[in-house]
């Protein structure tokens, strides 16, 4: 058996049963298996961490970062320990300086945004100011530039003077125009979204990412928050990978502690509380408030919850 075989072998053993596996997709002639660089690895540290987290269900950008994470680890730690996971910024080449430091950075947010309503209008906007939700995002789909610059001055007027903070999904102009508290963009926005103008407007700023090659390419901008998911399968959004699950939502929350953190996707009152636990200081939910009986209500139970 080879060495990197074997170091591969020790590393998938170890962490078999920390939830970070999931089922590896059906390769075919049109979806190949991801390509193992042999030329560009530095060592053996790196292949295998690499072909580990294949085989553990990683896509293909996030276990080639792992595959270099794996071997910074071992260089820095002084050995290889397959019941070790790179967690640590240094291990995955993250921004070496701290936010007061980066004269980039987006406007700071709170640490710790609490339950995170994902609404669809600006009624349920005014819905969960009423409730005092610490955190809201209006997420109002449309063509009509009309409609929507109504949608997010409604959204504004509404929590003003409250407890509640708001970031507007996607629309960044009219969140600017209409003065809004922040943004929220996906990994398909804000690669054609004018971030130094969200920046000048002074704009709190969140990012969704979906695994570690996109979490280290939302550091590059250091962003207000992180968002991190889907965490549980969810039919509200086609999602660009499988459910994370909570055992590497630990691990995200563990590598990026030093951002203010949201996990979001299929969280409900029988999940949120095992959520918060891995260290995130917000909380997403759509439907568990949305389709409850008493809005008002759930959110008060899931805010418990997220304390327990």
């Amino acid at each position: 058996m080879s060495l990197v075989r074997d170091l591969t072998d020790q590393i998938v053993a170890a962490h078999r049963a920390e939830d970070l596996c999931i089922p590896i997709p059906q390769y075919s002639l049109n979806s190949p298996p991801p390509k193992i660089d042999n030329e560009a690895a530095s060592d053996h540290y790196e292949l295998a961490g690499t072909l580990a987290a294949i085989e553990m269900g990683f896509i293909e950008t996030d276990a080639k970062i792992l595959g270099k994470a794996w071997s910074r680890m071992a260089i820095q730690d002084g050995g290889f320990n397959p019941f070790k996971w790179p967690s640590r910024p240094e291990h995955f080449d993250l921004l070496p300086w701290t936010r007061n430091m980066n004269p980039r950075a987006f406007a700071e947010c709170p640490k710790r945004l609490g339950l995170y309503g994902v609404m669809p209008d600006a009624d349920w906007v005014k819905r969960m100011v009423d409730a005092e939700i610490p955190t809201v995002q209006l997420r109002f789909k449309s063509e009509d530039r009309i409609k929507i610059k109504k949608q997010i001055r409604e959204s504004v007027k509404a929590t003003q003077d409250s407890k509640t903070l708001l970031f507007i999904n996607d629309y960044w102009q009219e969140a600017i125009d209409e003065e809004a508290y922040g943004v929220h963009l996906g990994q398909e926005d804000f690669e054609t979204a004018d971030l130094d103008a969200i920046r000048d407007a002074g704009l709190r700023l969140g990012l969704s990412t979906h695994g570690y090659a996109e979490m280290a390419y939302a550091d590059r901008f250091c962003p207000s928050y992180i968002a991190m998911g889907a965490v549980f399968a969810t039919t509200l959004k086609k999602m660009p990978t499988s459910p994370q699950g909570l055992g590497r939502l630990y691990q995200y929350a563990k590598l990026l502690s030093h951002y203010p953190l949201v996990a979001i996707g299929g969280i409900d009152q029988d999940s949120i509380h095992a959520v918060a636990k891995s260290g995130v200081g917000s909380v997403a939910v759509v439907r568990a408030i949305t389709q409850a009986k008493d809005p008002k209500a759930a959110i008060k139970h899931l805010q418990e919850l997220m304390r327990a």
